[in-house]
């Protein structure tokens, strides 16, 4: 079966790439470097030829909220338009967990965007709203900098690894069209503030978090529900204490 992946190169579609190519099918990755533009629609046409499956994993190259919002209407609007053209059958894209509770961040009201044109596309499609990856977490705490230290919300955090992530998006893939939206998360939620400083541990930096309920999460406030899945959802099997011992370990600070 031949299946694009939209944005193939990054963290989450170039393994989702290789999982599907050892399953024997043929998996294409498409992005700028592949000639592929979402935004101008170049290389749309060539790229999902006898396409049955797209797995949508591109992301805005800005946060900006404009830029964002610009990114994820102008690139749908592309996207499924050329694959209704190509006759694909599935569309998969990958989302976050907990949009609609955290509306102030621009960003997520941007994907909120993008998935109403998938569920309006008219393609059968399945969405995956993740939780956020562990590989982010040293964006959170720059985010979060304030001299030597960080400055957190204690709030519950129920981080993922990206290889769980790109599991189940494989496994979306594979599976028949949902028309609908599932969640995944890590394997245990626990304080943000908590696993910030196991990840300074673990990566010998000495600088210290502050747990500060009113702290920001770019830009927003949260509480225990803001970051954690919502009811029912499918969980990642690879824990945070895993994770890092997985890391390079180097010094970092």
């Amino acid at each position: 079966m031949k299946i694009v992946v939209m944005g193939g190169s990054g963290l989450i579609g170039s393994r989702v790439v290789s999982r599907l190519r050892r399953e024997g099918h043929e998996a294409l990755p498409a992005s700028l470097e592949s000639g592929v533009n979402l935004l101008s629609g170049e290389g749309l046409t060539r790229a999902l030829a006898n396409a049955e499956v797209v797995v949508d994993v591109a992301n805005s190259p800005s946060f900006e909220v404009r830029a964002a919002l610009e990114f994820f209407q102008t690139a749908g609007h592309n996207l499924l338009a050329a694959e209704k053209a190509a006759g694909v059958r599935h569309h998969v894209a990958l989302s976050i967990v907990g949009l609609e509770r955290l509306p102030d961040v621009g960003y997520f009201r941007a994907k909120l965007a993008q998935e109403s044109l998938i569920k309006a596309g008219g393609i059968p499609y399945s969405i995956l709203r993740s939780t956020q990856f562990f590989e982010f977490f040293k964006p959170l705490l720059e985010s979060s900098a304030e001299g030597n230290t960080f400055r957190l919300s204690p709030a519950l955090y129920q981080p993922i690894a990206a290889d769980d992530v790109a599991a189940t998006l494989a496994e979306l893939t594979l599976g028949a069209p949902l028309d609908a939206t599932i969640e995944v998360a890590g394997p245990e939620a626990r304080p943000m503030d908590e696993m910030a400083r196991e990840y300074l541990a673990a990566t010998q930096d000495k600088r210290q978090v502050i747990a500060d309920v009113h702290a920001r999460y770019f830009g927003s406030q949260i509480d225990d529900r803001s970051l954690t899945p919502s009811g029912g959802h499918r969980s990642g099997s690879i824990d945070f204490a895993e994770w890092l011992r997985s890391m390079p370990q180097r010094k970092t600070a």
